[in-house]
């Protein structure tokens, strides 16, 4: 699906002052020009202009808010930080887009349950913030963990560098409030690990923003390890690296992270951040082990021969806190580091299995060439989630049509590898029409029913995830 900028709609009579009346005047925007910056998410290629941006600071203003467009018959679009690559956020039928930002609150810190509550707007990484005194963290780290909520995390299932040995955001996530689609509040789960009945924190988290507006998070808090050891082993060969990966898996090894930067990145990063990096690999890995002290050492020892058995001419091995912190920033702001080279880029998220990495990083190379644009790679190569980054000028209409071709490609070559359309940041409108490509249409019609279940009038995030019919309405199953 692509979405074609419109003219934006006309305000519907009364509207911004209801909404007005429920958050504040200073909580509604709704001037052209203020609307601008909710046109898109990171996804800049489409675009959709809401009718309107209210900014609650409660639960009990975005079930106003919810109930509001439900007599209005206007759709509503939760929104977080506004980082998802997929269009997750696009307001593509216009109306009130619900911005969490302000709603902050961590709730609660609770460590002898080891689990915090924090509002859906909180960030990340305040969440580690509150708890790292008591020696614990929240596990999910997504590169955009200094601005990312918590809740656009739940609605994207979001992963991150560390999710290899900690797992996604499904995994750490025992409670959530919602306000469903026709305004009444839910609470789904609670601060115990299982809960009787049907999973709903489980349907919930994933479902980007399509069957409510998260308000509250509970969250698992995971112990800080005893040790760390993090490294960056210099290869000369891309397809190096990509095996060093595989082999360290395949020796019983899981490392708390393996991330790969390859050479046209590490030159933006090391002109932003001057970090004394080599310019002439093709790869770097940064790895990272965590865990007893009494067992690190050993396994650092084992993944040092392994890089050296696969040509690693360089390995750095962070000796105290300061560098493996320089080691992480290399890593979590390289995408932003790339807007030295273009001033747009498109970051794609596709999988692919481990053992597929090289073919499919030569592939993408290869569609880069045919397609006459540059692309660079930074990625979670320890579970093949790939990022696949595209360099281009917005504002020239060629150039747009070449990255839409060349990421078609690209996520058609992950499917036929084997693997999937998104790893960690969502269908959104981006990749809803591949769902077909992915499920039958009894699949298909199993997800339409559980969204009818939430919101049969279709105004809660309205034309993502299920594909649209050739009409251009989303989906011909029926409801």
């Amino acid at each position: 699906m692509h979405v074609r900028p419109e003219k934006q709609q006309a305000t519907a009579p009364g509207l911004v002052r209801h909404l007005q009346c429920i958050v504040g005047e200073d909580a509604v925007l709704y001037k052209p020009f203020d609307l601008m910056v909710y046109e898109c998410d990171a996804y800049t290629i489409e675009k959709a202009a809401p009718q309107a941006v209210v900014f609650p600071t409660e639960t009990e203003q975005v079930q106003q808010v919810v109930q509001l467009c439900n007599r209005l018959g206007i759709p509503f679009v939760p929104r977080g930080a506004g980082t998802g690559l997929s269009g997750g956020a696009l307001a593509v039928k216009g109306g009130v887009v619900i911005c969490t930002s302000r709603m902050t609150r961590i709730i609660e810190v609770d460590i002898p349950n080891r689990r915090i509550t924090a509002q859906a707007g909180a960030i990340n990484l305040d969440l580690t913030k509150a708890v790292k005194a008591y020696g614990y963290h929240y596990a999910p780290d997504p590169s955009s963990q200094g601005v990312s909520t918590i809740g656009g995390n739940v609605a994207e299932n979001a992963g991150g560098p560390h999710t290899l040995k900690y797992g996604v955001t499904v995994n750490h996530v025992t409670g959530l409030e919602v306000v469903l689609p026709d305004g009444e509040v839910a609470w789904f789960g609670g601060k115990c690990e299982e809960s009787l009945g049907y999973d709903l924190v489980g349907v919930f988290t994933g479902s980007e923003g399509t069957l409510g507006v998260l308000t509250t998070v509970i969250a698992k808090l995971t112990p800080l390890p005893q040790g760390w050891r993090t490294l960056l082993a210099v290869y000369p060969r891309l397809e190096d690296a990509c095996q060093t990966v595989s082999d360290i898996i395949a020796a019983g090894i899981v490392p708390a992270a393996m991330e790969m930067i390859d050479r046209t990145t590490l030159q933006a990063v090391e002109e932003a951040f001057h970090f004394g990096f080599p310019q002439d690999a093709d790869a770097v890995l940064v790895i990272e082990l965590d865990g007893l002290e009494a067992a690190l050492d050993r396994q650092l020892q084992r993944v040092i021969d392994i890089c050296h058995a696969h040509h690693a001419e360089q390995i750095r091995l962070a000796h105290d806190e300061d560098e493996r912190t320089r080691l992480w920033t290399a890593r979590k702001k390289a995408v932003g580091s790339l807007g030295r080279l273009a001033p747009s880029t498109v970051t794609q998220d596709t999988v692919v299995p481990r053992s597929k990495l090289p073919q499919a990083l030569r592939s993408i190379m290869q569609i880069g060439q045919e397609y006459g644009v540059r692309i660079a790679n930074v990625f979670h190569a320890g579970d093949g989630s790939l990022h696949p980054i595209v360099l281009f000028d917005e504002r020239d209409a060629e150039q747009v049509r070449r990255v839409r071709a060349a990421n078609d490609a690209i996520v058609r070559l992950c499917i036929q590898m084997g693997g999937s359309i998104t790893g960690e940041h969502g269908v959104g409108v981006e990749k809803a029409h591949y769902m077909r490509l992915l499920y039958n249409d009894s699949d298909l019609k199993a997800m339409q029913k559980v969204h009818n279940a939430f919101d049969p009038l279709d105004l809660c995030n309205p034309d993502k995830i299920l594909p649209c019919n050739d009409s251009g309405q989303q989906s011909n199953l029926p409801r």
